[in-house]
């Protein structure tokens, strides 16, 4: 749902493929007409990090709740007007809520790879036999807990903490594609 852009070194803009769901802070892959597409077993070799968010049902600002939209006309698709996403890659510092439950109980340093278009613990090289291997998209830098929104409150050191999936939980990282 949301994707903390604390350091990058690429923000390309991409065409989205028609059809696609995909929200802040997932991985994405390209397609054969390199438009963006969320990774997964059909596209397994992640080509960066979403963003922006393209959606017909829910908003994925970061702290913001899925019923929020920034324009209405828009309907939660960020990438509406230019049909371009901003995509991430080439490295950086990134938090995100975008992660599968094994990696909240990851260390920092470890490896995380691309599962259905989240950060995973588990190298899925077995989705696409075709596929040489499926290489590490990013590495642990802080372990998954709360991240503060900015917002002065009591939740983390003076600031609320920011909202989103996985339990308001985020995990900080170094993007390694």
């Amino acid at each position: 749902m949301a994707l903390v852009e604390k350091f990058h070194v690429v923000a390309a803009e991409r065409d989205v493929a028609s059809g696609e769901t995909i929200k802040e802070g997932q991985i994405v892959a390209l397609n054969a007409s390199g438009e963006v597409v969320l990774q997964g077993a059909s596209y397994a070799d992640a080509y960066g990090i979403a963003g922006d968010t393209k959606s017909s049902s829910a908003a994925a600002m970061p702290g913001v709740s899925a019923g929020w939209q920034n324009r209405v006309s828009d309907y939660f698709d960020e990438t509406k007007a230019s049909g371009k996403m901003t995509v991430y890659h080439s490295g950086g510092e990134f938090a995100t809520d975008q992660f599968s439950s094994n990696v909240a109980s990851a260390t920092v340093g470890d490896l995380l790879y691309a599962a259905d278009g989240v950060l995973d613990t588990v190298d899925q090289a077995g989705d696409d036999a075709t596929t040489a291997g499926v290489f590490p998209v990013a590495r642990l830098t802080q372990a998954a807990g709360t991240y503060p929104s900015g917002v002065p409150g009591i939740d983390i050191n003076g600031d609320q903490a920011l909202s989103g999936e996985n339990s308001n939980t985020y995990v900080e990282f170094k993007l390694l594609i």
